[in-house]
């Protein structure tokens, strides 16, 4: 993560807890786009609310949601995306969506592929061993987004994805080595 600088943090999505994994594991802090069906729940909308979360309607083009993430990058802050748009129901990667990636073009900022591993691939048990790893910054042109057409984005989201599954191959290894 650098020390300044707007960042797209892009992970996979296991747990309710990934948000808090990943808050203690960087320095920065990270304002999560989280579901707007969160918000329902007085009492949890107002946790995440504290701690810098804001609500996005998944699958609208939530207007008012871009344009805090907007702001928030003009501000040179990182925003927390799960890329999968979705908790993964048993550890497995899901198929990526294009928010990230076209948030990433509109605004010029680089993305952080993030990967959070249970020991068995599978979904994170209380109490238990899991690796948050981290790749290499994803630069906006790497995305080779150029006319930002549907396949160009659906094509960004999915090398963003294979970042991340490069990442989980990698944990899954130390793993398996012992570690």
């Amino acid at each position: 993560m650098p020390k300044t600088g707007r960042v797209i943090l892009c992970c996979n999505h296991v747990s309710m807890s990934d948000p808090l994994r990943l808050a203690y594991s960087q320095r920065r802090q990270i304002f999560f786009m989280s579901k707007a069906e969160l918000y329902k729940n007085k009492f949890v909308g107002f946790i995440i609310g504290a701690l810098g979360a804001f609500s996005v309607s998944r699958g609208t083009g939530d207007k008012r949601a871009i344009n805090t993430a907007k702001q928030l990058l003009e501000n040179e802050q990182v925003i927390g995306i799960f890329i999968e748009g979705t908790r993964s129901k048993d550890g497995n990667l899901l198929s990526p969506k294009s928010g990230a990636v076209m948030l990433a073009h509109s605004c010029n900022t680089p993305i952080l592929p993030c990967c959070i591993t249970a020991r068995n691939g599978g979904l994170p048990k209380p109490f238990r061993k899991c690796l948050v790893s981290y790749g290499d910054l994803i630069r906006p042109e790497e995305l080779l987004i150029k006319e930002g057409t549907p396949s160009e984005y659906r094509a960004a989201s999915r090398f963003v994805m294979e970042t991340i599954a490069a990442l989980r191959e990698k944990d899954l290894s130390l793993f398996a080595s012992g570690a």
